[in-house]
């Protein structure tokens, strides 16, 4: 096996140009190049998992230092020894057919043709340039991920703002995170979420807001089957879930009305004097204020606008007064929505209010949703500078423009738009290039036709991907090969904080390269200075970026690197340097009481609520709700779809879930194939009739590449997050 590998990276070498040779010689920076030599050729290592925030440790298998199986790791504190179906199958995306293993440049036939490295790279550089020659340099922009390691997207982030002046650059964390991140910003004063897992089993209180855990983070629900303590679940979620099901309460709340919810019951405990008065005295501001707001959220009016009881309202607040130990966790159905930054505030409002923070089991929890979405928060170089700095900031410029031995006018003083100003800027004309890693926008993208028919706008489309066969390679000018999870190193940062390693096991296929590696290329033939040199591995881009956090909430300057998070099988941070960690640590953040604020204390945020978008009326009268469909499905199927075994775990038709008293309405029977129409598209897809949903609410898994042909384009005014979880529909069964 090791000579024909050889023999195939020397041919691909005599193809490739001088730039592109430099490059691929390096350890590590082309994809056939040879596993790490610190992994015996038969034995177990040690890895991350590439799928969702959880991020949990699994054992890859190797045989003649290529990976052959895993399973997962029993001594790692995440998961212990447990693993969903995906992370089972986590190798198999690796081998499949549809691979991007060439660099392919649209030619004026419009057909993708494949190229040499050199041809591609110069392409970029050439065009790139020729836009922001004639448009200005901020005409081009780029769509990052949470799916690669963060050395990665830091090199990207930095390559792209600081050398190409692309002063626009965003993630599709943009699509999971923001409210989450904006939401911790304004109150705690930094993007930090306070808990480790260790809470989901020491809790006798836990509040799931918008969350069906069972199916997003089986694992984390797993944790919490783990807790000796009987502990009250309360699930907040229009749909009888999975999760809901095995909750001791159910509170089906009408779609978008939970910002009411949270301030009745936040009135509720104050009236009943169930807070922590001493607590909020010490670490809290803006409690009077707040007292006044949520008096005009009574319980009989909460009752009407959820269409919840007053029963069922009243005795979430009693469980959260009766609990020592309580634990508020959210996720997608808070941060996707109109006001959503707000919601979150209400969750953390009440924790704040009671105490439950910085103790075990307690915390106003956001639960991230893909692998590095973490690493993007603090790395990516987009809406913060390195390090969760501030491009607005004069002193956080001259810091990193010190470590990286880069001019400090290179460094933008402002952010970027995000990631619905940048579609926009396509639709107006003013973004003519855009350069797309590792992402599918044409399908995951809020209001997917309209998505479309503006990237088709654009003078020059790149897409760095692993696969060609995605909606926004297939419209791509330019498709940069890129290799994938287990094919190349970094770290990734998941949901409780903790950093941990990936590693290379397998070979990329054909000439793909590690995303690294490309930035790396590009950063050559663009002309970037001496500073990228520095960036020669991903562990020196560690350690550059470990210089980066000193002196931030966020600080690592303790861990030495890649062999440390290895061997204390990861760490959470902070660590600054001269503190030291034991070996699967649980820590938490705020056990002091202070804050990242300028006070040391937490702010109470709020205002009214404001209705959505777009409402139901006598032509669109449902509710469409979205979310995971099941537990072997991640985001657009890009990878899950490449496997046998998780395809049959889920149906390959689309479905529609709908209640049975909306089914007989229609006349509607099971598995009859319906159309769901929104006034921006419509899908054909397979009933089913099931109590799941309310009367008057619809869902449809966001997995399937025609869900988002129906969502309206709304956004929470504070993290540009789109509100994916509402908008108006109608059912019909004509199909014509």
């Amino acid at each position: 096996m090791k000579k024909l590998v050889d023999k195939v990276q020397e041919l691909v070498l005599e193809r490739s140009g001088t730039l592109t040779r430099e490059l691929l010689r390096e350890p590590g920076g082309f994809g056939l190049g040879q596993v790490p030599s610190r992994l015996k050729p038969e034995t177990t290592t040690t890895a991350v998992c590439g799928f969702c925030s959880t991020g949990c440790g699994l054992d890859i298998h190797l045989k003649g230092g290529t990976a052959i199986n895993l399973s997962p790791a029993k001594d790692y504190s995440v998961n212990l020894g447990m693993a969903c179906p995906k992370g089972w199958e986590a190798l198999t995306p690796l081998a499949a057919k549809d691979r991007a293993t060439h660099p392919l440049l649209k030619d004026s036939h419009g057909h993708q043709k494949k190229v040499t490295w050199e041809t591609a790279i110069g392409t970029f550089a050439d065009r790139i340039k020729k836009i922001q020659a004639q448009h200005g340099p901020e005409s081009v922009a780029f769509i990052s991920t949470g799916q690669i390691p963060f050395e990665e997207m830091a090199l990207l982030g930095s390559l792209a703002k600081f050398e190409m002046g692309m002063l626009h650059g965003d993630g599709n964390t943009r699509q999971c995170m923001a409210t989450g991140v904006v939401a911790y910003k304004q109150a705690f004063g930094f993007d930090a979420p306070p808990y480790t897992y260790q809470d989901f089993e020491e809790s006798d209180v836990i509040v799931l807001a918008g969350s069906n855990l069972c199916i997003a983070h089986p694992i984390m629900w797993e944790r919490i089957c783990k807790n000796p303590y009987s502990p009250e679940i309360i699930v907040i979620d229009p749909r009888k879930t999975e999760t809901a099901m095995a909750g001791t309460q159910h509170l089906p709340l009408k779609p978008k009305s939970d910002l009411v919810l949270y301030y009745a019951i936040a009135n509720l405990l104050i009236e009943n004097d169930w807070i922590d008065h001493e607590y909020i005295a010490e670490h809290v501001d803006g409690f009077e204020e707040y007292k006044t707001h949520v008096k005009q959220f009574s319980l009989e009016m909460a009752a009407e606008q959820t269409g919840l009881s007053p029963e069922s309202i009243f005795r979430v607040a009693e469980s959260i007064h009766q609990g020592k130990r309580v634990s508020l966790w959210w996720t997608m159905g808070v941060n996707q929505s109109h006001e959503g930054v707000r919601t979150a505030q209400a969750l953390i409002n009440i924790a704040l209010m009671t105490g439950n923070i910085g103790r075990p089991g307690t915390g106003a929890n956001s639960i991230t949703g893909q692998c590095n979405a973490m690493g993007s928060r603090l790395f990516s170089n987009t809406t913060n500078l390195l390090g969760g700095h501030a491009f607005e900031n004069e002193l956080h410029r001259q810091k990193i423009a010190q470590i990286l031995e880069i001019e400090e006018e290179k460094i933008p003083s402002k952010g970027g738009l995000a990631y619905d100003q940048i579609m926009e800027g396509i639709h107006r004309g003013t973004i003519k290039g855009l350069w797309v890693i590792a992402t599918n926008t044409a399908h995951s993208w809020i209001n997917q036709a309209d998505a479309q028919e503006l990237l088709k706008k654009l003078d020059f489309l790149v897409v760095q991907d692993m696969y060609t066969s995605t909606e926004t390679a297939q419209l791509a000018d330019l498709i940069l090969p890129a290799a994938g999870w287990g094919e190349k190193e970094g770290c990734f940062i998941n949901s409780e904080r903790r950093i941990s390693p990936l590693k290379k096991v397998c070979h990329a296929p054909g000439e793909a390269l590690a995303d690294f590696s490309i930035f790396r290329l590009l950063g050559k033939a663009w002309g970037a200075g001496s500073w990228i040199d520095k960036w020669d591995s991903p562990e020196a881009a560690f350690r550059l970026l470990r210089e980066c956090t000193k002196g931030q909430p966020c600080d690592i300057t303790g861990i030495e690197g890649y062999q440390m998070l290895d061997k204390l099988r990861g760490i959470q941070w902070p660590l600054p340097e001269g503190e030291t960690v034991e070996r699967r640590s649980q820590r938490r953040l705020f056990q002091d009481g202070q804050f990242y604020t300028p006070s040391g204390r937490a702010k109470l945020l709020f205002e009214m609520p404001r209705e959505c978008a777009e409402t139901t009326d006598d032509r669109y009268p449902l509710t469409l709700l979205t979310g995971r469909g099941t537990s072997a499905q991640w985001h657009t199927q890009t990878r899950t779809s490449k496997s046998e075994v998780l395809k049959k775990l889920y149906s390959e038709d689309p479905y529609v879930e709908l209640n049975p008293k909306d089914a007989r309405a229609l006349k509607i029977h099971p598995h009859q194939w319906i159309i769901v129409e929104s006034r921006r598209g419509k899908v054909k897809a397979r009933a089913y009739i099931t109590q799941i949903c309310s009367p008057g609410q619809v869902f449809l898994p966001m997995h399937y590449a025609q869900t988002n042909q129906l969502t309206f384009p709304s956004f929470d005014p504070y993290s540009r997050q789109p509100s994916y979880k509402s908008c108006a529909v109608r059912i019909r069964t004509n199909l014509s």
